[in-house]
């Protein structure tokens, strides 16, 4: 799920939620977005916009099984200072190419998400270009980048950005195939663009973590050899202004005892930025459910890492770690889901603090059941600018994948379940008998 972005310049951000199972028109999961806008109240079903490839000024046209929406990234690519939003489409067919993809920039204004562009890329079969995406807002037009995951690779994309679609210079990494998600963050305060590529899984097991790959050469690059994963984000996890890289790993590892192979039930990964950046062979700190202070246990396919995103919830100066768990059983419930948080510490190992927030949580709307996977997709930021970062949740196997979307309101020490918002699909004008997956697949279809 993408963080939040002020697309309409009103002071507030506004949140995106995917739909990719929406069907348009009577196309079944042509895909859509809804764009829920900010307020000094948060946010509300009624202040939306639903957005598909039939929207006026949105390029293509809604068909079956697109899939647009299936990734989003939000940044502000033209530095106009309205928030801009990428949008991927794997599913989509380009000029007789099957699942070729395509990313779609919606531009930022004062009306609004109106208008948007492609993003030209390589057309090949079957390589979902747009299966992940990310994009940050650089230190200079040159180092403002989008990075897009694909079966056959990553694209990346290099400012100037023009709302026209020109860009500045572009590049396939073919070296680096298989590729499930993509990050952009800054681990060494140079230019806010230090890309990380995570392929899919070896063997069944977490995939390799590549750092700053590029496109030439003749071997895939280079990666951490001292953990793997699926999912990743960036931000300041021990407050020493350096971006952390903060890596999900949910796959149970091969082999029990392994340090490099994972941890029952799942495990996250952080590795500390620093002026040089991150050694290949640096030393992460592993979290798991066995962590001490990490509320719950390991236990086989909880899938603890599933879905991440890191922000300063208690606004100490060191960022927490939002770790999806979206397998985790609560009292009668399998796979009913679950959300961990992890509080930054500028000194001492992580852990200590952590708490869980799920629908069995206080004044949370909704209850668990079976294979709801509370914690499909997560995200976190300030929609009603008190300062006060919301948590915002999905659950994909809510009502029979019709999926639910929650807003936690941001409390002193964090997000607190009082005032809590639940919104199904029908209360975003989403309304259809199959599923919706609001919120986004996440790694649910892969995991």
């Amino acid at each position: 799920m993408a963080t939040p972005g002020d697309f309409n310049g009103d002071g507030y951000r506004d949140q995106v939620i995917s739909a990719p199972g929406r069907a348009v028109s009577g196309k079944e999961s042509a895909g859509a977005v809804v764009v829920l806008y900010g307020s000094a109240s948060g946010l509300a079903p009624t202040r939306r916009a639903v957005i598909t490839q039939d929207s006026a000024g949105v390029p293509g046209a809604s068909e079956p099984w697109d899939g647009f929406g299936n990734s989003t990234a939000v940044a502000d690519l033209d530095r106009d200072g309205f928030a801009d939003l990428v949008v991927g489409t794997p599913y989509e067919d380009m000029s007789g190419i099957t699942n070729a993809g395509m990313l779609t920039v919606l531009w930022g204004s004062r009306n609004g998400l109106t208008s948007g562009s492609t993003l030209q890329h390589k057309l090949l079969e079957n390589a979902y270009v747009g299966y992940d995406v990310a994009a940050v807002k650089g230190g200079t037009t040159a180092t403002t980048r989008v990075l897009a995951a694909s079966w056959q690779g990553s694209f990346e994309y290099a400012g100037p950005f023009g709302r026209n679609g020109t860009i500045g210079s572009s590049s396939f990494n073919q070296m680096t195939p298989g590729q499930l998600s993509v990050a952009l963050g800054d681990v060494d305060r140079k230019d806010g663009a230090d890309k990380f590529l995570f392929t899919y899984r070896l063997g069944g097991e977490g995939g390799r973590v590549y750092v700053n790959a590029s496109s030439t050469g003749s071997i895939p690059g280079p990666y951490l050899t001292k953990g793997d994963g699926l999912v990743g984000a960036v931000g300041d996890v021990n407050g020493d202004g350096y971006g952390d890289l903060v890596v999900g790993d949910p796959d149970e590892p091969w082999y029990a005892g392994e340090d490099d192979e994972g941890a029952l039930g799942g495990r996250v990964s952080v590795w500390f930025g620093s002026a040089t950046g991150i050694a290949l062979d640096a030393q992460p700190q592993h979290i798991s459910q066995d962590t001490p202070g990490i509320p719950g246990a390991g236990e086989k396919y909880d899938k603890f890492g599933d879905s991440l995103a890191v922000a300063d919830l208690n606004r100490d100066g060191a960022a927490e770690i939002i770790v999806g768990v979206p397998n985790e059983g609560l009292g009668n419930a399998g796979g009913a889901g679950n959300v961990v948080i992890i509080p930054g510490r500028k000194t001492g190992a992580l852990g200590t603090g952590a708490y869980s927030v799920n629908q069995e949580t206080a004044s949370v709307p909704g209850g668990s059941e079976d294979e709801d996977q509370f914690a499909t997709t997560v995200a976190a930021g300030d929609v009603n600018k008190d300062g006060r970062p919301e948590l915002m949740v999905s659950a994909i196997g809510e009502n029979n994948r019709q999926g639910a979307f929650w807003v936690l309101p941001g409390g002193t020490a964090g997000p607190t379940g009082t005032g809590s918002k639940m919104m199904l699909p029908s209360s975003l004008g989403l309304s259809q008998s199959d599923w919706v997956a609001l919120g986004g697949y996440g790694l649910s279809l892969d995991t």
